[in-house]
């Protein structure tokens, strides 16, 4: 079971890093984005790529994320972004 949730942490991650990635960082040409970079302090997150980033949760990842689920320590960097995606999804699921 937590091998299930680990791989599904990993393939949340890939695909989020991806989409900011392309998104946000005009494909990241210099490859400085991992999922510890943190997305807020360095301006990679405002309010508008904030909506953009759920949005994209949402109709592409099929995860809706509560308004009182977002809050700055999930939104810190990729992985405790992956995290929180994970674990709403498994709420869901239950």
């Amino acid at each position: 079971m937590a091998q299930d949730a680990t791989a599904r942490t990993d393939e949340i991650t890939e695909k989020v890093t991806s989409f900011i990635r392309e998104r946000f960082l005009d494909g990241d040409p210099q490859g400085e984005l991992d999922e510890t970079t943190p997305l807020l302090e360095w301006g990679v997150l405002n309010s508008l790529n904030t909506v953009v980033l759920l949005n994209y949760v949402r109709t592409d990842l099929g995860v809706t994320v509560p308004p009182r689920k977002i809050n700055a320590r999930d939104l810190k960097n990729i992985r405790n972004i992956s995290e929180m995606i994970r674990k709403i999804a498994a709420e869901s699921a239950a």
